[in-house]
């Protein structure tokens, strides 16, 4: 079944994906990019990687954690609406899922910001600077794999909102 609502984007709203360490993997790389620029035509929308921090001698992954969780609420700017990509989230269908941005784009009056955290998750004060978090699958998936695999669910639930043929159910 295809959402049948009006698609109106509120042209202050952004969605930024905020990512901790850069894609280093050609493909994914050129994946995301792709992208990215398909979904300009429908939203405004940013890549921001955040620099990573490297597994430093003697120190624990909550350390590791703490330092990206820094860097992370350093990122967000007052009035973001901060969504965590996590294992523990909800789980959406696509349709569901363009729902969901549909319904942020009335409510969400400055950034929609989905973060992919490190390689060990994210810190408690991050959790705790964000209403909400989003699964997209009970597997998973590598760092890199993930950026364009959410790219893709975007620039989907845009189509779907859109009723444009790319989603076929």
């Amino acid at each position: 079944m295809y959402i049948c609502a009006v698609f109106i984007v509120k042209r202050k709203m952004k969605i930024t994906l905020l990512m901790t360490g850069k894609t280093d993997t050609p493909y994914w790389k050129d994946a995301l990019e792709a992208y990215r620029k398909r979904l300009v035509h429908y939203v405004p929308f940013e890549v921001k990687v955040i620099p990573g921090v490297k597994h430093v001698k003697n120190g624990s992954e909550t350390q590791q954690k703490e330092r990206e969780g820094e860097l992370i609420l350093n990122s967000l700017q007052a009035g973001d609406v901060c969504v965590l990509l996590d294992e523990g989230g909800t789980e959406y269908t696509s349709v569901q899922f363009a729902a969901y941005l549909e319904r942020k784009m009335h409510t969400v009056a400055k950034r929609l910001v989905f973060v992919i955290g490190g390689p060990y998750g994210f810190s408690e004060a991050v959790y705790r600077a964000a209403p909400e978090r989003i699964s997209l699958s009970r597997m998973t998936f590598s760092h890199q794999m993930i950026r364009p695999v959410f790219a893709e669910q975007l620039y989907r639930a845009m189509t779907i909102l859109r009723n444009e043929p790319y989603h076929h159910l």
